[in-house]
């Protein structure tokens, strides 16, 4: 039996108990858990904003220590340190082996839809997001680690699997952000942290980041933002007079709301470039006239798991943390136990902090 965050059923509150969760079979790994960061996603799957069989046991970005591998597994051994990995793709459909695009894979969610322990009560359990990391050890598929590259502190990296690579790939790869040029970052929490260090190897001259906390000015700036705007119905006008009058050259929206996608898409020059990594409800809208967007020639597209192939683009990410230029400690602004998740997901509701890590070796 291991302890673990259960969400019993949508909008439930979360529930902190023993699970049963069995030995790895065939082409299966058993982790203990190092530690767990606390994304919005998980809030969005505990609101019913992303679809999660429920009861479920979230948590998606976690790392930890492989302790037993099923039969057929090559890829990681007991004893070694790996990181999670929520959205791992086949290789073999459409989008994988054809478009060279594995953040879309489409089976990539496929996890979470099976049970994978149960609960005291005997109910089948659900991992969320296919990881099921609030809990002090989970069961996943092979494709669902990734063995920790060298010179990343073993906790901090669980940050690696979601946020950062998040906040890398938007930067990198979706609004392809140049050496010289300017960014606004919608969003100073976790992923928005991760933006604005990804712009700052990246080269660019602004970074400007917006947020409704003044709080998180502090955060922002020691993550290397230049620039720090409370969000208001004024901020792209605000986002322009910083970047002399033309806009950002790009723009990259954390929170998921239409009225910040549009700020987003209003903050950039014509020509600019919008990504949105924020995950929004699918029962509102954002409006553009064709006037405008002829006018403006700008460019919006959403962006999946930073637009990212993990085998990729982990080993850069460890360089970067290796040689400094990447700090993962300074996106963590609470390092919590097991049982402080609900108050963690309370400071999420709130717009508090920026990455709540949940420790459990300190358990």
């Amino acid at each position: 039996m291991v302890r673990a965050v259960v969400l019993p059923a949508v909008h439930a509150p979360l529930e902190i108990g023993e699970i049963d969760l069995p030995e790895p079979g065939p082409g299966r790994v058993r982790i203990r858990l190092t530690a767990a960061g606390v994304c919005h996603s998980d809030l969005s799957l505990s609101n019913g904003t992303l679809r999660q069989p429920v009861p479920a046991v979230l948590g998606h970005e976690g790392s930890g220590t492989v302790t037993a591998v099923g039969e057929g597994v090559t890829s990681v051994s007991p004893g070694q340190r790996v990181v999670l990995n929520w959205a791992p793709s086949c290789g073999s459909c459409h989008f994988c082996a054809r478009l060279g695009e594995p953040w879309l894979c489409t089976e990539a969610n496929a996890a979470g839809g099976v049970p994978y322990a149960r609960a005291a009560d005997g109910r089948d359990l659900y991992p969320g997001l296919g990881t099921a990391a609030f809990a002090q050890e989970t069961v996943v598929a092979e494709r669902g680690v990734l063995p920790l590259p060298a010179g990343v502190p073993p906790a901090d990296a669980a940050l690696l699997g979601c946020a950062v690579l998040t906040g890398y790939g938007a930067v990198n790869h979706s609004v392809r952000l140049r050496e010289g040029e300017s960014l606004a970052v919608f969003g100073v929490g976790g992923v928005g942290l991760a933006v604005i260090q990804s712009a700052r190897i990246a080269g660019a001259d602004r970074i400007v980041a917006v947020d409704v906390s003044p709080q998180k000015e502090e955060l922002a700036r020691r993550a290397g933002a230049t620039d720090f705007l409370i969000a208001s119905d004024t901020t792209a006008k605000e986002v322009r007079g910083i970047t002399g009058g033309l806009g950002a050259d790009a723009a990259i929206e954390c929170v998921g709301r239409a009225e910040t996608i549009r700020a987003a898409w209003s903050s950039t020059r014509r020509g600019g470039r919008t990504s949105v990594v924020g995950i929004g409800g699918k029962d509102t809208r954002v409006s553009f006239s064709p006037l405008e967007i002829f006018h403006f020639a700008r460019t919006l597209s959403g962006c999946v798991y930073g637009d990212c192939d993990p085998v990729r683009d982990l080993p850069v990410l460890a360089e970067h943390v290796r040689s400094g230029a990447l700090d993962l400690g300074t996106l963590v602004t609470d390092r919590i136990g097991l049982d402080e998740v609900p108050a963690a997901f309370e400071a999420m509701l709130a717009g508090r902090g920026g990455r709540a890590l949940v420790m459990f070796d300190e358990e």
